[in-house]
């Protein structure tokens, strides 16, 4: 073996290959690299795949570690900087992607959670401003909230839907209805892929919708995980249908999935057409393998 690989660990998570695409493919049922980086723009998307992978499964070659210096985050979602993603993915939230969203008052918001480091989460802040509050879109997200929370002396956010997930929260979403928790920034709660999940609108532009959809480059179209819904697909529908309409944003910024610009018109009217497949499906086995990256 020569050059870049992904080793055995990996759980095909499409984390890195939503961020190497072209360089890292799936290939039975696993991330596999596809060919080697030609010039110094794929080594470094080489290096953010491999820095956001929560089994840390992206190697440079046998025997070789990954230069600090090459770590890229946070890095930016947009040429704004409002949204920074963390990268360095943890396996005790399957892996998910997590994100610093600014404000105009110099501090920032961490929406779901990195991997648990002391030094990562003073670079965050160092990049992004201090750390206000750390919103959880659901239960599968919850493991480093509170340690991120306490770090920051931030305010740690969950549904009651999905409260036993973490019982330290400072704050609580309570019911279905859309709730303004900070200047610009509104919860959503979509009750579905779990009991108590949520997404946060920012700025009627950035909308983290946890693991409710995202945008799937199989079908090129908004999608939810109906295989992997561990509350009921049913409710889920119904929280598309509430919701959907009401979305105004440019972005989708899922915690699994591939995150989506387009207009905000477009947005709209792809996630009510999604609201309508969501109402004809019905509860199916848990199959990891099914989910459509």
């Amino acid at each position: 073996m020569t050059g870049w690989y992904v080793d055995d660990r990996c759980t095909n998570c499409d984390v890195a290959r939503q961020l190497a695409p072209g360089l890292i493919a799936e290939a039975d049922g696993a991330s596999r690299v596809v060919r080697e980086p030609d010039g110094e723009t794929e080594v470094r998307l080489l290096y953010t795949a491999a820095y956001a992978c929560p089994t840390r499964s992206v190697h440079p070659g046998p025997g070789l570690r990954l230069d600090p210096a090459l770590d890229p985050f946070p890095t930016a979602v947009d040429d704004t900087g409002t949204v920074l993603l963390c990268g360095h993915n943890s396996t005790h939230t399957a892996g998910a992607n997590s994100y610093l969203l600014r404000r105009p008052s110099g501090t920032a918001m961490m929406i779901d959670t990195p991997r648990w480091n002391r030094e990562l989460a003073d670079r965050y802040a160092a990049v992004a401003g201090p750390v206000t509050d750390v919103l959880l879109t659901h239960r599968d997200h919850a493991a480093h909230g509170r340690r991120y929370a306490d770090h920051y002396g931030a305010r740690l956010w969950i549904h009651e839907g999905d409260l036993d997930a973490a019982p330290d929260a400072d704050r609580v979403v309570t019911g279905t209805e859309p709730q303004e928790i900070a200047p610009g920034v509104t919860v959503h709660p979509l009750p579905g892929h779990t009991r108590g999940s949520v997404l946060y609108l920012a700025d009627d532009r950035y909308c983290f919708s946890g693991d409710s959809f995202y945008w799937s480059r199989t079908t090129g179209d908004f999608e939810i995980a109906e295989s992997v819904t561990w509350y009921s697909v049913e409710e889920l529908a119904v929280s598309l249908a509430r919701t959907a309409g009401l979305l105004r944003c440019e972005w989708v910024l899922p915690g699994h999935g591939e995150r989506r610009r387009l207009p905000p018109a477009e947005t709209r009217s792809r996630l009510l057409a999604l609201a309508d497949r969501a109402a004809l499906m019905r509860p199916r086995p848990i199959d990891f393998t099914a989910v459509r990256w």
